[in-house]
């Protein structure tokens, strides 16, 4: 929803990139918890000074809350939203716990995104075969593939954290080529993927906005 500039109450405000992973993991964490905030799209190549001031490191998502403190990693985004409400009990997983829930995504930032990312922009880093890392990142996949042998979900039959702040990678890299992902051994991990993709809130977090600059129109986010 947009409204006017001087209909703004004072919600937090989240600077948001639509396709960046790391900012949909904090929009769908957003959501689920109803929180209300400010919604600023940013374009990468022109960042908004606004946000510069607050997070001069320029990388979305970037929250600042109605107290101005400012969260600019992803996972602590997700973790400020559901920490004061969590209806779908994201952080109370049906199997393990949010420690083991953190170590799998983990995993997921610090080496499936290594690879991820230079099996999907090759041409950004030297000495790159893009097939090398495309086979590096799907040893995760493996993993990912193996824990939904048994349940619906990584951590049980419902939807938790780990689901929400992995998917949006899993995604990007499937995307790279759909048709070899499609083609993969991976049955279990591509029923999940495209449970995810086909849901609700995903389609939700996934709306288009406008650039944002001083002095838009706000837009109210969910």
């Amino acid at each position: 929803m947009i409204v006017p500039t001087e209909g703004i109450s004072n919600y937090p405000i989240l600077y948001s990139f639509r396709r960046c992973p790391y900012a949909m993991r904090a929009r769908l964490a957003v959501v689920a918890s109803g929180i209300v905030c400010e919604l600023r799209e940013v374009v990468l190549r022109d960042k908004p000074p606004e946000m510069l001031d607050v997070s001069p490191k320029g990388t979305v998502p970037v929250l600042v809350d109605r107290d101005g403190r400012v969260f600019d990693e992803s996972i602590d985004i997700m973790f400020w939203a559901l920490e004061q409400h969590d209806p779908e009990k994201w952080l109370i997983p049906e199997q393990g716990c949010v420690a083991e829930m953190l170590e799998l995504v983990d995993k997921c930032d610090r080496g499936f995104k290594y690879h991820l990312d230079r099996y999907k922009y090759p041409n950004r880093y030297e000495d790159t075969e893009a097939i090398v890392h495309r086979t590096e990142g799907y040893l995760y996949l493996e993993i990912l593939n193996s824990r939904l042998r048994e349940t619906r979900y990584l951590f049980g039959n419902r939807v938790a954290l780990a689901d929400m702040a992995i998917a949006p990678f899993v995604r990007q890299f499937a995307h790279t080529d759909i048709e070899w992902f499609n083609q993969q051994q991976l049955p279990h991990l591509q029923a999940w993927l495209s449970g995810f993709l086909h849901s609700e809130i995903y389609n939700q977090i996934m709306q288009k906005y406008p650039k944002w600059e001083s002095g838009n129109e706000c837009v109210v986010f969910p």
